[in-house]
């Protein structure tokens, strides 16, 4: 009896240092993708997994550890292990929806959005993934909605206006959709975004958009960040006025030549991989 009694407090003791080591492994991957830094927040995740293999957060943070690589099969997987884990983190499903997204299943993203908007309703007008989800599936008077909603948010946020301006556009036409541009409460200081706004407007030309993010005396860094979003802003105007040819030559240039960091690049992959395919 002593001998087994022993045993149950052994057990409780590693116990009770494996959960503390597991929590110190967790705020370790929470600063590391905090920093940017992936590669130390996978580790520190695989560490606190080891320590403590029924830690939902763990599988989380290791979920978004391989996001940040874009290693999108080993997120979602993580991603179900932690829902799996923890019912109630429905975040998990929220973040396996982007994977869904950046994998080109646009439909289950958006079941999965659902999913989280259903038990956090109050996120609803900030979530624009969502949104650029109704987008590529057709659902354009859904997306409209999304982003005229999206302004309590992102009210000076020219990407909300411009992808309330494009499922207006498919919807019923350039013409409508410029007259029912959203206002912006101030200017989008980031360039070239004031440039593409006015192109929006009918005031600039595409080539204009190029040309301020060209000349933008910015760090490599932001220059390379500027131009991939002057691509793939006008490479999604002229999908919106029907011209394919030129659409794919800046979604091109975009996906290929500056790549960053965002979410918006594997959105700008997506529609580049989706016009490949046609």
């Amino acid at each position: 009896m002593r001998y087994y009694l022993s045993c149950l407090m052994l057990i409780a003791s590693v116990s009770i240092v494996n959960a503390a080591d597991a929590d110190e492994f967790l705020k370790e991957a929470r600063a590391a993708l905090k920093k940017g830094d992936a590669a130390a927040a996978l580790k520190a995740a695989n560490k606190a997994i080891e320590a403590d293999a029924k830690s939902a957060v763990a599988f989380y943070l290791r979920g978004e550890a391989y996001a940040a690589q874009r290693k999108h099969a080993e997120a979602i997987k993580d991603f179900n292990a932690a829902f799996a884990l923890d019912k109630t983190l429905v975040a998990a499903i929220n973040q396996r929806g982007g994977e869904q997204f950046k994998l080109g299943k646009v439909e289950e993203s958006i079941t999965d959005f659902d999913t989280f908007l259903k038990a956090n309703p109050k996120e609803e007008p900030g979530h624009w993934r969502r949104g650029i989800s109704f987008y590529y599936v057709g659902k354009y008077t859904e997306g409209a909605k999304q982003f005229y909603d999206g302004r309590v948010v992102f009210g000076a946020d020219v990407e909300n206006a411009f992808f309330h301006f494009l499922c207006n556009a498919r919807k019923d036409g350039v013409k409508k959709a410029r007259e029912g541009l959203l206002k912006l409460d101030g200017p989008d200081r980031r360039i070239p975004m004031m440039k593409i706004y006015e192109m929006l407007e009918g005031k600039a030309k595409p080539d204009e958009v190029i040309e301020a993010a060209g000349k933008a005396k910015l760090d490599a860094e932001d220059k390379n960040e500027a131009m991939f979003y002057g691509h793939l802003y006008v490479g999604l105007y002229y999908e919106a006025d029907g011209n394919a040819e030129k659409c794919k030559e800046h979604m091109t240039a975009a996906v290929e030549k500056y790549k960053i960091g965002h979410y918006m690049w594997d959105v700008a992959n997506v529609h580049l991989g989706r016009m490949k395919k046609k």
